[in-house]
């Protein structure tokens, strides 16, 4: 639980938990109330035993997707650079506090009320995001292709004609060849 006597509706720096986990749950909580979806970032560990010594947690819409460096053309990424996010850290006496709290979202907050219709929410939205990208990626492999196959027909054009060419070329040689002889 968290330490002191007031159970709180929002974090703040210097908030202490006992653990990682229960500052992760408060956090999760804490963004179902809010309207966004918590994406697990950064982590810090002991170089020594491997234990996790920061924990920084953030909105799913933080940073920007690979083809979304932003851009305002209808990407299929559905991160906006939002800069919500909460760092906990472990102190010396084994609790963890907050130590960084960003409260402020750059797009709106959406609430639902159950958190399975959240996950369905989610799932369906990146599926359709995946579907976009997918669109987008054949459309490029389209334009390749047609590319390719102009490519490969240009190529067998010059071939051919060069062909002839070469053709015409050992004739012409034979028949100065048989010329030369002729008068010799």
């Amino acid at each position: 639980m968290m330490t002191g006597d007031l159970k709180l509706d929002e974090p703040y720096v210097g908030l202490k938990f006992e653990s990682e986990e229960e500052a992760k749950d408060f956090y999760v909580e804490y963004s179902k109330r809010l309207g966004f979806v918590v994406r697990m970032m950064q982590r810090r560990r002991s170089g020594i035993d491997g234990r996790t010594l920061a924990r920084r947690l953030g909105c799913n819409k933080q940073g920007f997707g690979p083809n979304n460096q932003r851009s305002s053309s209808s990407s299929s990424s559905s991160r906006e650079g939002c800069k919500a996010t909460i760092l906990v850290k472990m102190e010396k006496s084994g609790k963890w506090v907050v130590t960084r709290f960003i409260k402020e979202h750059n797009h709106s907050l959406q609430f639902i009320g159950s958190s399975s219709f959240n996950s369905f929410a989610d799932k369906e939205r990146k599926i359709k995001e995946l579907t976009e990208e997918i669109e987008c990626q054949d459309r490029l492999c389209d334009v390749y292709r047609d590319r390719l196959v102009s490519f490969i027909d240009n190529v067998e054009h010059y071939t051919e004609e060069l062909s002839l060419k070469v053709r015409d070329i050992v004739e012409n040689v034979k028949k100065l060849e048989c010329q030369i002889q002729t008068r010799a």
